[in-house]
């Protein structure tokens, strides 16, 4: 204890996105908690996203998951990609930040804790290999691994691959990014036994279109899985 007291002192906690010191750590300071964007009260079912009313437990979705087939069950999200929502993101994915897993991924267990069961796998959305190559690590794995150990999930970091090398879709429309997508994602012959059967959470940093979480559930259903499921850090939403 005095040890730990020893480094508190010497390096206190601070936000996760900014400098400002707070009372725990891997937490967010009053004022960027004032600043964040979180998802809640009454959200769509298929993508996690914010809408109007309340709350009163029916099933209901956004306009573009009533226009837009969604192949997998149900999703949620944690945060709007906005502001310190979309920070935290970038600084995950592009900014070395793997610190970030630990808190971020704590929020999002909490979006998925009820869909927990025996036969429940987390599969994070893969990166062609080159590109992990490049960036040294896959946050969606890294997000993924850190999930299972709050839920006390499995985790298969290799369950799907993205063999075929798709260029940055920001800035895409929906149906080239989807386009893009066709056939990019397939599931990992070395791990079917994993998937087969089984309840699949596939888990991402951000959701725009839903194109890539498209591609992730057809490649898990082929593989076998009873269920397809998403949760995702941020989600892009309209006129933000």
């Amino acid at each position: 204890m005095r040890l730990q007291s020893v480094i508190r002192a010497i390096y206190p906690p601070q936000c996760v996105a900014c400098d400002a010191q707070t009372e725990d750590d891997f937490g967010l300071c009053a004022a960027c908690w004032r600043e964040t964007q979180f998802i809640g009260g009454l959200v769509c079912e298929s993508c996690g996203t914010s809408l109007p009313g309340e709350d009163r437990d029916e099933v209901v979705q956004c306009d573009d998951c009533m226009t837009i087939a969604r192949p997998w069950d149900k999703g949620r999200a944690v945060l709007v990609y906005t502001g310190i929502g979309r920070r935290l993101v970038l600084g995950l994915k592009h900014g070395d930040r793997t610190d970030l897993a630990r808190p971020t991924a704590r929020w999002m267990a909490q979006k998925i804790e009820k869909w927990a069961e025996t036969d429940t796998v987390l599969v994070p959305v893969p990166l062609h290999w080159l590109r992990t190559l490049r960036r040294r690590y896959n946050q969606s794995a890294l997000l993924a691994q850190e999930i299972g150990k709050v839920l006390d999930l499995p985790v298969c970091v290799d369950a799907l691959l993205r063999p075929k090398k798709t260029n940055a879709l920001q800035g895409h429309s929906r149906d080239a990014r989807f386009a893009a997508l066709s056939d990019a994602i397939v599931p990992n012959p070395k791990r079917v036994d994993q998937i087969a059967g089984k309840t699949v959470i596939l888990v991402d940093d951000v959701m725009t279109s839903g194109a890539t979480f498209a591609a992730c559930t057809e490649a898990a259903k082929a593989a076998g899985a009873t269920t397809v499921s998403i949760v995702t850090l941020a989600r892009v939403v309209k006129d933000t």
